[in-house]
């Protein structure tokens, strides 16, 4: 019995060239796992931005005597590292699971589903 609401992706023809939806990204999971790769990356530069932002803040004020500015870039750095922590637990806790599971989340090539 076929079922009626099942397709493959690899049966849907996409333009001219016959080329298909199927293929080396078609299974939602690595497509989490591209995203998961995408978001820690972009975690890193907003962290980076926003330690430099912070640094040079309160780097500029301290020597003005502006005790407010400075204390605002001191809570940029502590946001920052802050966020970075939470982004490293979670960086962690996907290791503990490919541990565990033995699934390569962050590497979609060698997903298997």
């Amino acid at each position: 019995m076929k079922p009626v609401l099942a397709f493959n992706l690899s049966d849907i023809k996409l333009g001219q060239n016959n080329s298909t939806l199927g293929g080396k990204y078609s299974s939602s999971g690595v497509l989490i796992s591209m995203i998961l790769k995408i978001s820690i990356t972009i975690a890193g530069l907003i962290f980076l931005g926003l330690l430099i932002f912070g640094g040079i803040t309160v780097i500029m004020n301290a020597g003005n005597g502006d005790s407010k500015k400075a204390a605002q870039g001191k809570t940029a750095i502590t946001n920052a590292l802050i966020g970075f922590a939470i982004v490293l637990l979670a960086y962690t806790i996907i290791q503990i699971i490919t541990a565990i599971t033995g699934l390569e989340i962050l590497n979609p090539t060698n997903l298997t589903l």
